[in-house]
């Protein structure tokens, strides 16, 4: 009777299980548009989560009032400053575009003089075009895509809400459910909130910090619309490998072209000697101290990261990759460790 029980038993868990993951996955592919906003509520919840235990458990505020107020805190801090930065860049999508064609011009004339005086091909007039082209169809679309984000943003707030009201539930019932002994779980959540604070901190601070150092390079050479390059220079900055020298490298382009070479030589050694530079010393030491993170993991990850989750994949790619290696090292320590000490038992 008991053999006849256990596979019953066990078919009717696999069978349970299949249903959870059949309306899992049907959940998820309906609900698939929302994973932006739900990424960032998890995103500011990190950030947010202890001031909240401070003013409800220690201040003894009540739940609704402290996570409001976190949450305007949030939007004076946080959104205010990127709405001003998205502002400031769209109302320079005609110069944008026009300065798309400049560029494309200057580049036919910067590979001219090249070929011209070391007699060789480096790009035909056709590609150069494309790439024009290419620049002037893109800055249109990103724009609009970030006037896209206003329903993200209010998706995000809504479930941020929730999530603080109810953070300590939640992370109680979180901390009981996941199979894991309670070190591993730990591990988990420091590692998570590590990867939070040096990607949602570290890489705005960085990407700030150039842009201003940027700013005052353009304003010192005379550079035209320098206001619209420090946006530029501070969004392309929390790209991965090329980062800021996509704004710098171009303004260095149109000097050469317009036969301004003092200017664009400075603009030269000023880009890569000051402006990459202060990436590199911030990288090194404000994100090692936020969260010691290998460059390759951060680098890697947000290329994965922007593809699957757009720019919130600033965030969360980095931490897809440190999980993963968490994962295997937790997996090492939870049942590997299990079946050595067995193997011991067993030998002895």
């Amino acid at each position: 009777m008991n053999n006849s029980t256990l596979p019953q038993n066990q078919l009717r868990q696999v069978f349970f299980i299949g249903i959870i993951l059949l309306l899992g996955l049907l959940l998820f592919l309906e609900l698939y548009s929302f994973l932006p906003a739900f990424l960032g509520a998890m995103t500011l919840y990190i950030l947010l989560h202890r001031w909240m235990f401070q003013l409800t458990e220690k201040k003894k505020w009540r739940k609704t009032g402290a996570a409001l107020f976190l949450m305007l805190i949030s939007i004076i801090v946080i959104l205010l400053p990127v709405a001003a930065l998205i502002n400031m860049l769209s109302s320079k999508v005609t110069y944008a575009i026009a300065h798309s064609t400049e560029l494309t011009e200057a580049l036919k004339k910067v590979v001219a003089n090249v070929e011209q005086k070391f007699d060789v091909s480096i790009a035909s007039q056709e590609n150069i075009n494309k790439l024009g082209n290419t620049i002037a169809e893109s800055i249109p679309k990103v724009l609009g895509a970030t006037f896209n984000t206003l329903t993200t943003i209010f998706f995000m707030y809504f479930i941020l809400y929730f999530m603080l009201v109810n953070a300590r539930k939640m992370e109680n019932t979180l901390y009981e459910y996941i199979p894991l002994k309670d070190e591993n779980v730990k591990k988990i959540s420091k590692e998570v909130h590590t990867m939070v604070m040096s990607n949602a901190i570290g890489i705005p601070l960085v990407a700030l910090a150039q842009g201003i150092v940027g700013l005052i390079g353009y304003l010192v050479i005379g550079v035209k619309e320098p206001f619209f390059w420090f946006g530029l220079t501070c969004i392309t900055a929390m790209l991965p490998v090329v980062g800021a020298a996509l704004a710098y490298v171009p303004i260095a382009i149109i000097f050469f072209a317009n036969d301004q070479m003092w200017q664009g030589i400075a603009m030269t050694i000023y880009g890569f000697g000051v402006i990459g530079s202060i990436d590199n010393v911030l990288r090194f030491t404000l994100l090692k101290k936020l969260g010691n993170v290998h460059p390759l993991t951060t680098v890697f990850g947000v290329i994965i990261g922007l593809n699957l989750f757009g720019f919130l994949g600033l965030i969360f790619g980095p931490l897809l990759i440190s999980l993963f290696i968490l994962l295997l090292k937790i997996y090492s320590n939870e049942f590997l460790s299990k079946q050595r000490d067995i193997k011991k038992i067993m030998e002895n």
